[in-house]
């Protein structure tokens, strides 16, 4: 197998590539001087499986862009399989139409990546399971449930803990990990009374005297999160922390988070940290590299990865 990293995340890639002991391929990808995109592979892939690393964050359509080309340069060298790693699938919380005249953004996307090469997806915790079917080849789709327990057992053993999902959508994604630590479940119910009114928070659940440990898969411009910790604080809980699987951290998030009652937030390494996200005082990353580089190694094997989720 080869690994091939694009620019978005390359130390996610670098820590793949150590944990299987294989060195990255040799591969450029650049720009113009009018922005255009460039991708020269600088080794044989003839007949090679190979897996391209590339999450579609900010700037997410330059980083979608590489990543295509990419699949298009690895297909016209013959390279007998190629496996896209998308760590965050981009516009995946365009999966429906939310109005009239408005596009399903994550079909076209899956549509782009299947036509320019790809015969399968690699990614982690996408926004609704559903877009696996947007695509006519094999998705994984890993979940950070099962490192997200292991890290809450390591940090907050011994705390009476609540497991709350922030809206009734991610109900599923908590319960996961609830289930996992044998503990309770909240809801947080948020509605907006009318046009230019704040969101009402209630708590469905009784949080009073409990460390609350909120789940999500996105934390974008980080206000539901927020809201949601301040909610239940108010409702007596002792504390509340965070785990979010992609970062994306746009505009003053890390700002809004590092000034709310947010004990602490873990995100995944999915979406290259900034410097304010590694400089934060209530921002802690865990790496996915380890999960990704099994998942890797299966894949090639042709041996089951459903098994990494037990």
């Amino acid at each position: 197998m080869k690994i091939i990293a694009c620019n978005s995340n390359r130390p996610l890639a670098e820590a793949v590539a150590a944990a299987l002991n294989i060195p990255l391929a040799q591969a450029s990808v650049r720009r113009f001087a009018d922005m255009e995109i460039f991708v020269e592979i600088h080794e044989n892939v003839r007949g090679e499986d190979v897996f391209v690393i590339q999450s579609t964050s900010y700037p997410a359509n330059d980083n979608l862009m590489e990543l295509l080309i990419t699949l298009d340069a690895l297909r016209r060298a013959s390279a007998r399989r190629i496996t896209a790693v998308i760590p965050y699938f981009g516009y995946a919380r365009q999966d429906r139409k939310s109005g009239s005249r408005t596009p399903i953004s994550a079909k076209l996307v899956a549509n782009l990546i299947t036509e320019a090469g790809a015969n399968r997806v690699l990614t982690m915790d996408l926004h609704a399971g559903q877009i696996q079917g947007f695509f006519d080849i094999p998705v994984d789709n890993m979940f950070s449930a099962p490192l997200y327990a292991r890290d809450i057992q390591q940090h907050y053993a011994g705390r009476e803990l609540m497991v709350v999902s922030p809206d009734v959508g991610g109900v599923v994604r908590a319960r996961a990990i609830a289930t996992r630590l044998h503990t309770d479940l909240a809801i947080i119910d948020k509605r907006r009374e009318r046009a230019g009114v704040s969101e009402v928070m209630n708590v469905i659940g009784e949080v009073q005297g409990r460390d609350c440990i909120l789940v999500d898969d996105i934390v974008d411009s980080g206000g539901t999160l927020v809201n949601a910790a301040e909610a239940l604080i108010k409702n007596g809980a002792r504390s509340a922390s965070v785990y979010v699987t992609h970062g994306v951290f746009s505009g003053g998030a890390v700002a809004r988070v590092g000034a709310s009652p947010i004990e602490k937030m873990v995100v995944t390494d999915s979406i290259l940290a900034t410097e304010a996200v590694r400089v934060s005082r209530n921002i802690r990353t865990v790496t996915i590299a380890p999960l990704l580089a099994e998942a890797m190694r299966r894949i090639s094997e042709e041996s089951s990865v459903s098994t990494l989720f037990c």
